[in-house]
């Protein structure tokens, strides 16, 4: 399931499902070639991967936000970028071209029981 988050209300409602479930945050700049290429890359893994929760951020229209979950997770701003959140706290992040189908199954494999691969 996807949340597109533009308010601190949206981040809130994905940090509390990171209770129970990891979840995944993409910052994505929209005017960047690389972030488009590696935006493509995060959906297509998200949208193939069982009951994930993500959010998405675009970092130039929300970029109060985007600073903010920088701030709150002590993870330097980069665009694009990719956090895994586990219990309110980023356990995981990349950027660039680290934000890979295989890095992102890497990442998540510690939770597998949470976010199943469809077959």
């Amino acid at each position: 399931m996807v949340v597109d988050l533009r308010q601190d209300q949206d981040l809130e409602q994905l940090l509390e499902r990171s209770k129970t479930d990891p979840v995944l945050i993409f910052k994505h700049s929209t005017q960047c070639s690389i972030s488009a290429q590696a935006y493509k890359e995060f959906t297509d893994f998200a949208e193939g991967v069982q009951d994930l929760f993500y959010g998405v951020v675009l970092v130039v229209e929300n970029r109060k936000l985007s600073h903010a979950i920088a701030e709150r997770f002590g993870v330097r701003h980069e665009s694009p970028q990719v956090l895994l959140i586990k219990d309110g706290q980023s356990v995981w992040h990349a950027s660039h071209w680290s934000i890979t189908p295989d890095s992102l199954s890497d990442a998540l494999k510690p939770y597998a029981q949470s976010a199943h691969q469809r077959n």
